[in-house]
């Protein structure tokens, strides 16, 4: 019996750091028996921003024809959908806005990267860990987190505790929970993102006592595998779907940008 579940948060060539064409992902989704997709590749920012790891506002057009392909090829057998990772940085709202406008999205994720001009989950710069406070570090992330949730951009925010990647962990807690807050009180879903299992903090994103968190406040969960590669779509998803059935957390996806589940 095919599984209802989605992955709802993969990438593609386009920026610049995946390999796989999306007939390639969807072809490996059917395999895993996922009843459908969402591609979120990186969206185009303006051209001074994080410039090497996203699509060019120029391939933004080849992005949703590639999408749409696989769409059209995969018709009855696997629900294919077309959606965005946006960041959130002060000073781009605007082009972000303008951007979600191109185009007939299903789900947009809004994810922070950058803490000023430090691209913290970039393994190249992870020695800056070093030098910084982690609690003023997660401070900071965590209002950057929850001015993604207060812009009304977004679907999602993703990977809710990305500062851990590297095993780097919040030593308070506190920000968190109050980002969560704002999360609920906004009315967004949060990525469950199993790429954290890839990395070296050995965890999913965001952790099982946000997991928690997140469930009692009643904000519903987007499973996704941050694939960017076509084998790692569904990655961990069983843990996954478990450890959020312990928490009592509500699994949902988005069509339209309006929410199912």
């Amino acid at each position: 019996m095919t599984s209802p579940l989605f992955d709802s948060h993969m990438h593609t060539p386009l920026c610049g750091h995946a390999t796989g064409t999306p007939r390639e992902y969807a072809r490996a989704a059917l395999n895993a028996g996922l009843a459908g997709v969402c591609f979120t590749d990186h969206s185009p920012m303006p051209a001074w921003y994080d410039a090497p790891w996203r699509m060019r506002r120029d391939q933004l057009g080849t992005y949703v024809e590639s999408v749409l392909e696989a769409r059209a090829e995969f018709l009855g057998r696997l629900e294919v959908r077309l959606g965005l990772e946006a960041d959130f940085h002060p000073g781009t709202e605007r082009y972000v806005a303008e951007l979600l406008e191109t185009h007939d999205w299903d789900y947009v994720i809004g994810s922070v990267h950058y803490i000023g001009a430090w691209g913290f989950d970039n393994p190249e710069h992870a020695d800056e860990y070093g030098a910084r406070d982690l609690g003023t570090l997660y401070h900071h992330y965590y209002a950057l987190v929850e001015g993604a949730a207060r812009s009304g951009l977004f679907d999602a925010i993703g990977h809710l505790d990305l500062p851990k990647k590297f095993g780097h962990r919040d030593p308070d807690g506190y920000a968190a929970l109050h980002a969560l807050d704002v999360i609920a009180e906004r009315g967004l879903s949060l990525d469950f993102n199993t790429a954290g299992w890839r990395k070296p903090v050995g965890e999913a994103y965001p952790a099982p006592d946000l997991t928690r968190a997140a469930g009692e406040r009643g904000i519903p969960f987007v499973l996704g595998s941050d694939a960017h590669r076509p084998e790692e779509v569904g990655y961990h998803f069983t843990e996954a779907i478990k450890q959020l059935h312990d928490v009592g957390g509500r699994i949902v996806t988005y069509q339209g940008r309006v929410r199912h589940g």
